[in-house]
């Protein structure tokens, strides 16, 4: 059983490999599949791909045919590319804005299927769960679908189901994927700043903890906990109830919310409720998520927001959250009021503090770049001095300085992005840097207060007493391994890596010749002293040999032409 489980495994493994490497030769990245098809196994596949569908993919630019090799893939690449939308300090524009459009809508899977999903999570009938239970899923998308149900104590609630087979499904493909990166970094020497298997660790993580729907009802708690703490019973932002009893990894039972869509404007106006009230209360609240809970909602697209009675706002959809460590929260309270305050100088050092380094490189460079920036920020936002344009703007130079901020920094200006759009809907005259300076002064005066500034520094006594405590054993520990020779030193020549690869396939060339070398001469030797067994009059051995030195020639040549396997154009779009 362990034996067919084991070849059972590797064929499906080795069936998805080949798939993906048929899909980029479907969308023309030859070049890209010479590099990922380590061993030369595959190179048949392209003959598989028709030329129907190759003219097909010729039209369109390098990122679009990126998002849809994506698409094609799955819901595993499409939540990877998803993912990388977000990482602007690694990727170029161009990729980023077609990832960007990246959807994961997929048909629901049959109700009789949801059905046996839930009764084999919880161990009975769906019946003796529910009073009720709507067998068609009213949403669905590529991990989970939703079904609107009632509970036998009489409330309405959706109830989440992952889909079958998914988590499986997904885990083959990051096997998959780390086999990629780890080719692909070995290989490709110019990637090695995008770092592609710490990229593949992170969407691992990422998602995994999405199809973990206890994570995500912790996330709804949290998020409701800190609004109801903070604005009690009669607060204007709402979460769903979980159902925690209804709850596990893979079932998430929740309040059904009967709202507005928060851009049908129409429906707002016919409810008499007040579109430029809900707009100010979602500025707050997202305010309120960033300086004071540095939990934040990083998908609030109008889909995820509903409007009740009263312009109460309900949040749907907590899969993606974004933390902020209370120092990076200050930082960025910092960035705002140094850019309206016009002080290049604090916006440096909130750059050193959020990118943890103490000494940046090209300082008058950067010093000029802010300069620029600040003189001319409100005219590029034409006075209204959007938060997510000063964030984006900030990105930008922080990326062309090479300075890498924390993933939160890139998540927040997505996130900002997407509210201030929702916010603007609603009422376009609302200043949102006017509602958010009291928030940023509130946290840069968090970190003055006296109580706070004592407690840092007994911490630092603390911390520095701890340090001299363990100074000289630490001191002894170092001698004792540089006497006995455990000290190991580990250099890195900057560049060298195209060098060794060179040498390498350099190697492997000569190898090849002297192979191929011994072949000619040992399969002419054959003909002339007429080796049996013949084909007519001549060696059939010795004809063998050179249609084979042949073939191997030919490929050596090839490999020549095609030249060193570092020169793969990358993210530059082709002109």
């Amino acid at each position: 059983m362990g034996v067919y489980t084991y070849f059972g495994d590797k064929y499906k493994y080795l069936r998805r490999y080949n798939q993906i490497l048929r899909v980029f030769f479907k969308y023309g990245f030859e070049d890209l599949v010479s590099y990922m098809d380590e061993k030369k196994r595959f190179r048949f596949l392209r003959k598989l791909v028709p030329d129907s569908l190759l003219n097909e993919a010729k039209h369109l630019s390098k990122w679009e045919k990126m998002r849809l090799v994506a698409e094609e893939l799955g819901p595993s690449f499409v939540k990877f590319g998803q993912l990388l939308s977000s990482r602007a300090d690694l990727l170029p524009e161009g990729l980023i804005r077609e990832l960007e459009k990246l959807q994961d809508g997929v048909p629901p899977v049959e109700g009789k299927v949801a059905i046996e999903a839930v009764e084999k999570e919880f161990g009975k009938p769906v019946l003796e769960i529910f009073s009720e239970f709507e067998t068609e899923a009213f949403a669905s998308a590529s991990m989970a679908q939703v079904h609107r149900a009632t509970l036998k104590t009489g409330e309405k609630v959706v109830v989440k189901i992952q889909r079958p087979g998914i988590k499986e499904i997904i885990e083959s493909d990051i096997k998959v994927m780390k086999y990629v990166a780890e080719i692909l970094k070995k290989r490709m020497p110019s990637l090695k700043s995008l770092d592609p298997v710490a990229l593949v660790k992170s969407f691992e993580e990422s998602i995994l903890r999405e199809l973990d729907f206890i994570h995500e009802s912790v996330n709804i708690q949290r998020f409701h906990g800190n609004f109801t703490a903070d604005e009690g019973e009669k607060s204007h932002i709402h979460s769903p109830i979980v159902y925690s009893s209804l709850t596990t990894s893979t079932v998430l039972t929740l309040e059904y919310i009967k709202g507005i869509k928060i851009t049908d404007l129409v429906k707002i106006e016919q409810a008499g409720l007040d579109r430029k009230e809900i707009a100010k209360r979602l500025a707050n609240s997202f305010f309120k998520q960033i300086f004071d809970y540095g939990f934040f909602h990083a998908d609030p697209h109008p889909g995820n927001l509903f409007v009740l009675p009263d312009n109460v706002i309900c949040f749907l959809d907590y899969g993606m959250m974004g933390n902020i460590m209370r120092k990076d929260i200050e930082q960025i309270a910092y960035l705002f009021l140094a850019v309206k305050n016009k002080e290049t100088r604090k916006i440096i050092r909130a750059f050193q503090q959020l990118a943890d380094l103490p000494v940046i490189k090209n300082f008058r460079e950067l010093e000029a770049d802010l300069n620029e920036f600040v003189q001319n920020h409100e005219f590029i936002t034409n006075g209204k001095n959007e938060m997510s344009s000063v964030l984006l703007q900030l990105k930008e130079i922080m990326i062309k300085h090479k300075l890498k901020a924390p993933m939160h920094f890139y998540l927040l200006g997505r996130a900002l992005v997407t509210a201030e759009g929702v916010i603007y809907t609603l009422d376009p005259d609302l200043e949102l840097t006017k509602l958010a300076r009291p928030f940023m002064r509130k946290t840069i005066s968090r970190h003055y207060n006296p109580l706070q500034f004592a407690k840092r520094i007994f911490t630092s006594i603390y911390e520095m007493g701890m340090y001299m405590e363990e100074f000289p054993r630490d001191l002894k520990s170092a001698i004792r391994k540089i006497n006995t020779g455990e000290i190991k030193v580990d250099l890195h020549h900057k560049g060298i890596d195209p060098l060794i690869h060179t040498i390498n396939r350099t190697g492997k060339q000569i190898i090849s010749a002297l192979v191929l070398a011994a072949l000619i001469v040992s399969s002419t030797l054959m003909i002339v002293f007429k080796v049996h067994p013949w084909w007519g009059s001549t060696s059939a051995l010795g004809i063998c040999g050179l249609i084979i030195s042949g073939l191997i020639g030919f490929g050596m040549i090839r490999d020549l032409r095609k030249g060193d396997h570092d020169d793969w154009p990358g993210w530059e779009e082709e002109g």
